[in-house]
């Protein structure tokens, strides 16, 4: 069958068009500031930017948001403008969702629901979701891809290439040329909803033990390449929990911690896109969902983002904690050897280990501490990415892995989290039953058979 959405020339010309189009504006006027020394417009520019990555969708706009969850990548106006991307997208029409669910489940696709919401409860960058009831009154959440996806990220990431390659001339400390390939490997991965099914069931089988972490149920009957219909697990927002006792937040920080660690130490996989707007909280049984101070757990959601790692970059992170833990320096250095970084040196790994010591942090602290322990939030990093940033200068530049892209986004989305929840928890503990006592072949065992249930394959 032809795919009518299919990577076309024509599609990728309109696209490489529209994205000249909306962004080539704005380009031109934080130009003309900068080439006047003036600043003051940044709010204005910031959100001028925002617009029109947001109208685009794709990874352009997902690049976007990735970059305003890095410190000191963005100015602060542009971070925070940006951010907005993440759950606040703009969305496509009635008409899109009737032609996309037609092309998808048939001209009769209303009878095979008893309601669907034709408005989306939710818009980001590659789909939006719809909220629907399924004939057996099951509450559902229907994932829709927006029209031409395929020749989008393709016209995207090959303007993207030129960007980052324009970076690496203008501020060369980091080599960004395999953090291309990656991004373009995941968000391509991204486009295809039967693999994001198999990451649900992959994840609903690893946490299925965990009373205060759910996983939505797959409805394979209702599902395509571009429709993925799943359970809708009723939650309230991350933000709307900020403000509830500490023993709430904690509970939610500590599921949190478990949704993330736990997969990636004991099966190799991350969930890669840990922003706000992929958690929903869920109460204790009986209570509403506005009653704050019954947090039970979280739901986790979205599962387009999902890296399945090695054993041995596993052992690499054990490595380097331990290093760091010890003060062990030859151990850091072969945690860095361990995941490939080129022409390392002394005075490299000593640089690396400056924002190692900031991420693994909580990590090292046999404490009940928060994540910033007493840092300003909006300062939180700030030091540190400056701090490599000017020793890169002298020193650099380093090419980053490009497993480090989705690895490095994610500690900094997870760390994002727990600053607006301010938990107080001994993330060392945490960490430390999460993580066991180490054995990449252990691993490697469970790794393989948690894929093989699923239908994925192993990054052996």
């Amino acid at each position: 069958m032809r795919d009518d959405e299919a990577n076309r020339f024509s599609a990728r010309a309109a696209r490489y068009a529209r994205v000249g189009a909306n962004v080539g504006g704005v380009a031109a006027r934080i130009a003309g500031a900068r080439l006047i020394g003036s600043r003051g417009g940044d709010a204005g520019n910031a959100a001028a930017l925002a617009r029109a990555l947001g109208g685009l969708k794709g990874p352009m706009m997902k690049v976007a948001q990735m970059m305003a969850t890095i410190p000191d990548v963005l100015p602060p106006e542009y971070a925070d403008e940006l951010q907005k991307l993440q759950s606040d997208a703009p969305s496509m029409g009635a008409a899109f969702v009737k032609r996309r669910m037609q092309a998808e489940l048939g001209p009769d696709w209303r009878e095979r629901f008893k309601s669907f919401e034709l408005h989306p409860a939710a818009a980001a960058s590659l789909g939006q979701v719809h909220r629907a009831v399924a004939e057996d009154d099951a509450p559902l959440a229907c994932k829709l891809q927006y029209p031409d996806m395929k020749s989008a990220v393709e016209a995207d990431l090959s303007q993207l290439e030129v960007l980052f390659a324009v970076h690496r001339r203008l501020n060369p400390v980091i080599d960004t040329r395999e953090m291309t390939q990656e991004i373009g490997e995941r968000v391509r991965e991204e486009l295809d909803y039967e693999r994001e099914a198999k990451h649900a069931a992959l994840y609903a089988g690893i946490l299925a033990h965990f009373d205060d972490i759910r996983v939505p149920r797959i409805r394979s009957d209702l599902s395509t390449a571009r429709l993925l219909t799943m359970d809708w697990l009723e939650g309230g927002k991350l933000l709307s929990f900020t403000g509830a006792d500490e023993a709430a937040r904690a509970r939610i920080a500590a599921a949190m911690f478990k949704a993330w660690w736990i997969p990636f130490s004991q099966f190799g996989v991350i969930h890669g896109d840990p922003h706000l707007g992929n958690y929903t909280v869920f109460n204790e049984r009986g209570h509403s969902a506005d009653d704050v101070a019954s947090a039970a757990g979280i739901n986790l959601l979205d599962y387009g983002c999902v890296r399945i790692f090695t054993p041995k970059f596993v052992g690499g992170v054990v490595d380097l904690y331990e290093g760091l833990l010890h003060n062990d320096f030859p151990r850091t250095f072969h945690a860095y050897e361990t995941w490939g970084f080129q022409g390392l040196t002394k005075e490299l790994a000593e640089i690396l280990n400056i924002w190692a010591r900031f991420i693994y942090g909580p990590l090292l602290d046999d404490r009940v501490r928060t994540v910033a322990d007493g840092v300003a939030p909006a300062q939180y990093g700030r030091k540190q990415a400056f701090l490599v940033h000017q020793a890169l200068k002298k020193n650099g530049p380093v090419r980053v892995p490009r497993e480090f892209v989705f690895m490095d986004r994610a500690a900094i989305g997870l760390g994002g989290a727990f600053l607006h929840l301010d938990a107080r928890l001994n993330f060392h503990r945490m960490f430390n039953e999460a993580i066991g006592v180490f054995s990449a072949e252990a691993l490697r065992e469970r790794q393989t058979a948690a894929l093989a249930a699923v239908g994925l394959a192993s990054p052996d």
